[in-house]
């Protein structure tokens, strides 16, 4: 099988959320699948990570520390942002095309087998697909560890068949609401669904109710709780000597790790980040508990050197062309840090923003949070089937009394952004693009941007 005809045959699937009736979300159909691949998620540790916001950042922190460490580790994480091989990782290199061709053939005839001879009800969701085609991948390439992101919830997670060493779990808030619950407590319950009975979980303080969720799972399951607390640098009002402005932003200070202080120098910023960034380091010294040669010095290494694409980054203005942020902000809380980041770094600047989200998500309170910052908007749909059409958005953001434009798509919202920055600000201009991770990935995809 050819890499597009895998491609193709994956997407053909269908968006699992759009479509899949609830009563598919069931771990045992994904255990049988996994068995009929003789268990390969059994075939090397993990450590499981899951929550609302942040996952995906403590995630790529946690396994460039293992890679600086010279552990042979993977990382799965979702969605992508421009090529679905992005998920599936081994040593900071995307899966091959010829490898997930060769892996996806192996999974998809699997899955047709056991459809065929009744054991499976229904061919395994694109999701569940994936999350296979990770794992085989893994126990093939004989990974000394496995970081994992949950793509969803955690508890009926297609991930959550592993058995990891270590659950982390990540700041929880509303979203997704359709299939994890209206409240937080509810939220909070699925995702403290990947804590293991006497098993080990990181986290850090949050909203009361996942906090009193998350610490009633930790007594009921025997478990052993680790606060990341000790990892978080103090953040003040005149804490701005943090951020490092350039063609780089990066967040700089020292911190005592492992009993020994060493300069952290993260490209993920936000002081959101220096949360996911304490979960990582505490994650880290747990695994050197465990065995693994991780030290303070590759803590420092791999935190330097983590690279998590759409996340605040920043492509510098050129000749001709405006400075660029990129931001996945497909939440409240996700606009809550982008705003503060903002604020913080272009204070002084004239933004130009180019949104768009997908129909299920909060969007006037997104909006209401972000469009007040910029002197335009330009909103746009993402080539997806799930996603809000211009007017929905406007329809939604009316509140904020912000002045929009329309779009057909993604390119044709940055061109026209880009001379509206031109107009407003000249060549002080900026253009944040935001919203959804499709919309962010398209807009990498049009500037010829990279991770």
């Amino acid at each position: 099988m050819s890499y597009q005809t895998a491609i193709a045959r994956m997407y053909a699937l269908g968006h699992e959320l759009a479509h899949t009736p609830s009563h598919k979300f069931d771990l045992a159909h994904m255990r049988v699948l996994l068995a009929a691949l003789d268990h390969p998620e059994r075939k090397f540790p993990s450590v499981l990570i899951a929550g609302t916001n942040g996952k995906g950042s403590t995630a790529s922190t946690l396994a460039s520390i293992a890679w600086a460490s010279g552990i042979r580790a993977g990382l799965y994480t979702s969605p992508h942002l421009v090529r679905i091989n992005e998920r599936i990782r081994l040593q900071g290199e995307e899966i091959s095309d010829h490898d997930f061709a060769q892996v996806h053939a192996r999974v998809e005839e699997t899955a047709e087998r056991l459809v065929s001879a009744g054991e499976l009800p229904w061919h395994p969701s694109f999701f569940e697909m994936l999350t296979a085609m990770a794992f085989a991948y893994f126990s093939h390439q004989k990974v000394e560890l496995a970081v994992l992101e949950v793509g969803m919830g955690g508890r009926l997670d297609a991930t959550n068949v592993v058995e990891p060493r270590l659950s982390v779990i990540t700041d929880i808030s509303l979203d997704h609401q359709k299939f994890l619950g209206e409240t937080v407590r509810e939220i909070a319950g699925e995702k403290a669904g990947i804590i293991r009975r006497g098993g080990v979980v990181v986290t850090l303080p949050q909203q009361p109710e996942a906090n009193d969720v998350i610490g009633n799972t930790i007594l009921d399951l025997g478990a052993r709780g680790v606060s990341a607390v000790p990892y978080v640098p103090p953040v003040s009002p005149a804490s701005e000597p943090y951020f490092v402005r350039g063609a780089m932003p990066v967040f700089r200070y020292p911190l005592l790790v492992m009993g020994k202080e060493i300069l952290v120098e993260t490209p993920l910023v936000g002081r959101h980040q220096l949360r996911n960034t304490a979960l990582a380091i505490a994650a880290a010294e747990e695994l050197s508990k465990q065995g693994y040669q991780i030290t303070p010095e590759s803590i420092e290494r791999g935190i330097r050197k983590t690279r998590w694409p759409g996340r605040f980054q920043v492509i510098a203005a050129r000749e001709g062309a405006p400075e660029y942020v990129l931001d996945v902000a497909h939440n409240p809380a996700g606009a809550w840090a982008l705003r503060a980041m903002l604020s913080s770094a272009y204070e002084d600047r004239r933004l130009v923003m180019v949104f768009g989200a997908m129909r299920d998500k909060s969007i006037a309170e997104i909006a209401e949070v972000l469009f007040p910052l910029a002197e335009r908007v330009i909103l746009t749909p993402a080539d997806n089937p799930r996603s809000a059409g211009p007017q929905e958005i406007r329809q939604a953001a009316a509140r904020t009394f912000t002045e929009m434009e329309d779009a057909a798509n993604v390119p044709a919202a940055l061109v026209r952004a880009k001379q509206a920055a031109e107009e407003i600000a000249g060549k002080d201009g900026v253009v944040v693009v935001t919203g959804s991770i499709y919309i962010v990935g398209e807009a990498m995809q049009a500037l010829g941007a990279r991770g």
